[in-house]
């Protein structure tokens, strides 16, 4: 028997005026695992973060969260949902500690040792008397954190979490996302950091144009694609780069070699075309197709070449 999901999202819509942001979205979020939510800007995420959240009413489709429907149910639903989209935003001229109680007072869930126990928990214990106006990016984004959690949902939504912080906190934020599924939490991540993504996340949906283009596993998604990753070395690249084949991509990469994305059946007839031409393969490996290229190739967006990537100064 199969688990009912956290969260389902039955064909979510939302226009302003004459755009559609959002078209017939479907979602379905499975107990204990961290989904990733993706796309360009303009994609959509934003507005569908919102609806989630209960924030943003939907022009059509419904959300349940643990059976209660947001809308209709909305107490159960305030209680199985919570999050933060864009950035956590609190009062600035209370501590730390101060906005937590206001919060978890107007949950029905005050408890001072709470507040300590998240504040602990979000590596925040030491400034919880200190002012929000003076934290930094990354240490508001471990608040909407405790925010997040002093209801204990079962669902937690959270839109860039380790935007602003160093190399420590964003470990440390990945570790508490992953403990949080780890106990039975649902986690849905929204974020433009694609390795952050396939770290963390075994599902993900990605959104295009307020539509989804993919939803399932990664692992899955390299299996569909057809398409296989080579690193080529040959006698006269530059010759290589010229050959136009409609279904292969070929670009420079790392160490003068070049990177090839084709299918099997025609990755071999570029080795026959470059063997007509007399240019010889030195050196060829094939690698596995990076979440990058996957990415790119949903959304219609193209990978940038070594030659376009920007010098450091």
């Amino acid at each position: 028997m199969t688990a009912s999901p956290a969260l389902s999202a039955e064909r979510l819509s939302k226009r302003y005026g004459s755009r559609t942001a959002v078209d017939a979205v479907s979602l379905q979020l499975t107990r204990g695992a961290i989904h990733g939510l993706l796309g360009p800007n303009g994609a959509g995420k934003t507005t569908m973060l919102r609806m989630l959240l209960g924030l943003v009413r939907p022009d059509a489709g419904t959300v349940q969260v643990d059976g209660a429907v947001l809308g209709q149910d909305v107490p159960r639903g305030r209680r199985g949902v919570a999050g933060f989209v864009d950035a956590p935003s609190f009062y600035p001229y209370l501590t730390a500690s101060r906005n937590l109680e206001l919060l978890s007072a107007w949950d029905g869930a005050a408890s001072h040792a709470r507040v300590e126990e998240l504040l602990d928990l979000v590596g925040l214990a030491g400034r919880a008397q200190s002012k929000v106006r003076g934290f930094s990016t990354g240490m508001r984004q471990r608040l909407g954190l405790a925010a997040a959690l002093i209801s204990d949902p079962a669902v937690i939504i959270v839109d860039e979490p380790t935007s602003g912080l160093d190399p420590a906190g964003v470990r440390d934020v990945h570790a508490l996302l992953l403990a949080m599924a780890a106990s039975g939490r649902t986690v849905l991540l929204s974020s433009h950091d694609l390795d952050e993504v396939e770290r963390l996340c075994t599902d993900v949906t990605v959104l295009r144009h307020g539509s989804v283009v993919y939803s399932g596993g990664i692992q899955a998604l390299r299996a569909q694609t057809g398409r296989r990753m080579w690193r080529l070395q040959t006698s006269d690249n530059d010759q290589a780069l010229l050959l136009d084949h409609p279904h292969v991509v070929i670009e420079p990469g790392a160490g003068g070699a070049l990177q090839v994305a084709a299918s099997q059946s025609d990755f071999d007839d570029l080795l026959l075309a470059l063997a007509a031409r007399r240019v010889v393969v030195r050196e060829l490996s094939r690698e596995e197709l990076s979440f990058e290229t996957l990415y790119f190739q949903l959304t219609g967006d193209s990978l940038p070449s070594a030659a376009e990537e920007p010098a450091w100064p």
